[in-house]
């Protein structure tokens, strides 16, 4: 199942899930963040839901609600602003922006609560069209 990553530079990429032990899913998830990612943050930015068409809500289908995930510490290494994770997560609204690279991803019902996986194949075929086109306006505008 697949991931969305956004880059600063307002690249967009295709990534499988990590799958195996959560400890090697997080190494994965934070690598793909950035090199110096040590915790990462989950977002529920509105726009991914009330402008992509995304789906919050969680349930026992696998990836069929999406989030994104964010470096947690951004601000503290003066990371760039992600100029489509910031516009998803309304900075416009409110001035908090989102540092560095963002992960798009799944999420499910699991045996202990809430767990990360790849995107659906319809949240995808929604939301990586609509981010695509993002990301190149976004290039366009710098």
């Amino acid at each position: 199942m697949k991931i969305i990553r956004i880059t600063t530079d307002n690249e967009i990429s295709i990534h499988e899930f990590p799958y195996g032990s959560y400890e090697e899913q997080n190494r994965i998830l934070r690598s793909l963040i950035g090199p110096h990612c040590e915790i990462y943050e989950h977002v529920m930015p509105k726009r991914l839901y009330s402008s992509m068409g995304g789906s919050n809500r969680i349930g026992t289908e696998e990836g069929n609600c999406v989030s994104m995930l964010v470096d947690e510490e951004g601000i503290f290494r003066e990371l760039e602003i992600n100029t489509v994770g910031s516009y998803l997560y309304e900075a416009d609204r409110h001035g908090n922006v989102i540092l560095g690279n963002i992960l798009i991803i799944g999420e499910m019902l699991g045996n202990d609560g809430i767990d990360f996986c790849g995107m659906s194949e319809g949240q995808f075929d929604i939301l990586y069209p609509q981010l695509e086109r993002l990301t190149m306006k976004a290039r366009e505008m710098r």
